[in-house]
């Protein structure tokens, strides 16, 4: 195991080092846009704005699953906050660095080849356009936000800032 996530070892998160001499690594902290209103994604739905306020009211961000990829059998972080804003569904997190997928997803995304967000969910309330074809959703029952490679909504981007590395710049793993 390269990584292990801290916390683990003593009560503040920084007392002893694993076995072996490898360094301990935060998790990695990411946050980003899961949802934009009023633009519609590649499959012509547009979320509404207010359409995620009765689910955060009912689950919270930690009720919210981290998934890779929509998978369910493969958690990779928890969501620690999660509000609607004017721009949209705005996320923040940690990705579990102590799990294999974890780790590729942080190494995926502080290389810059990963940064989309993608959201898993019911619909409970929307309208269709018959001549458009596009569905205005208002109120959804969020499950889950993945990371993924190709959202469906072009928008839906992690932050730049979102360097998934745990770590100061430069720090090397030992």
């Amino acid at each position: 195991m390269r990584a292990l996530a801290a916390g683990r070892f003593g009560r503040d998160g920084g007392g002893a080092e694993p076995k072996g001499g490898r360094a301990l690594v935060r998790p990695t902290r990411i946050s980003g846009y899961a949802s934009v209103f009023g633009a519609p994604d590649d499959a012509l739905d547009m979320v509404m704005r207010g359409a995620f306020r009765r689910s955060l009211a009912e689950r919270g961000a930690q009720g919210i699953r981290f998934l890779w990829q929509h998978d369910p059998a493969r958690p990779i972080g928890v969501w620690d906050s999660a509000r609607e804003d004017a721009h949209g569904l705005y996320l923040s997190g940690r990705l579990v660095t102590d799990t294999r997928t974890g780790r590729d997803a942080a190494a995926l995304v502080a290389a810059g080849a990963l940064d989309g967000l993608s959201i898993g969910f019911r619909t409970r309330s929307a309208r269709r356009d018959p001549q458009s074809g596009l569905r205005r959703i208002f109120d959804i029952d969020l499950w889950e936000v993945s990371l993924v490679t190709f959202p469906l909504h072009p928008m839906a981007r992690l932050d730049a800032g979102s360097t998934a590395t745990g770590r100061a710049p430069g720090a090397l793993d030992s």
